[in-house]
């Protein structure tokens, strides 16, 4: 089992080196799709919600993934040469006053309007409402994943992380919003 393991994470790394942008818009989505799937399971779904979980595989593959692959193309190019806890720090304030809040937002918008099909007149009253917050607990997250990202992953590997730990933060969410819906009933 170990063998086919080694085989196929030496593979992975062959097509991150031969094409990067392909291989992490690839594993952004796979892993966005594997978060919806638990989520939904989390969330009491009987059956999968098949469309749900491509639009969020879309997602994945189509914006986060060639999103963190030219972000951290970007920060290499404006810190070029810079390494320490200083420019680390630097990165990820930079990234969390742009690319976060961003991010956040676009997501909001793409899932009321793309995944539920809510009229625009009703995300954007979502979003006034509720980004205030999703962006403090964000704020309250995510430098972290940054600092550990920045410090300890090597270029190439940036995209996988932060995907992963996505995942993972999606799955707590939906546990919190299901754990909230628990105590109202």
């Amino acid at each position: 089992m170990s063998e086919i393991v080694s085989q196929a994470w030496k593979r992975y790394l062959g097509q991150l080196q031969e094409h990067p942008l392909r291989t992490k818009a690839m594993t952004s989505g796979v892993l966005a799709g594997c978060s919806d799937a638990v989520a939904q399971k989390i969330a009491g779904n009987k059956k999968l919600q098949l469309r749900r979980l491509l639009l969020v595989m879309l997602y994945g593959f189509a914006y986060a993934g060639p999103f963190g692959h030219f972000l951290h193309k970007l920060m290499e190019i404006i810190f070029k040469g810079k390494k320490g806890k200083e420019t680390v720090a630097k990165k990820v304030i930079l990234e969390q006053l742009t690319a976060s809040p961003w991010n956040n937002m676009f997501f909001m918008m793409y899932y009321g309007l793309v995944i539920e099909g809510r009229p625009f007149s009703l995300v954007r009253s979502k979003v006034r409402k509720d980004y205030p917050s999703v962006q403090l607990t964000a704020w309250k997250f995510w430098p972290i994943v940054g600092w550990v990202n920045y410090q300890y992953m090597p270029l190439q590997f940036r995209v996988l992380f932060h995907s992963f730990v996505a995942s993972c933060w999606a799955v707590f969410l939906n546990l919190k919003a299901r754990s909230i819906a628990a105590k109202r009933e």
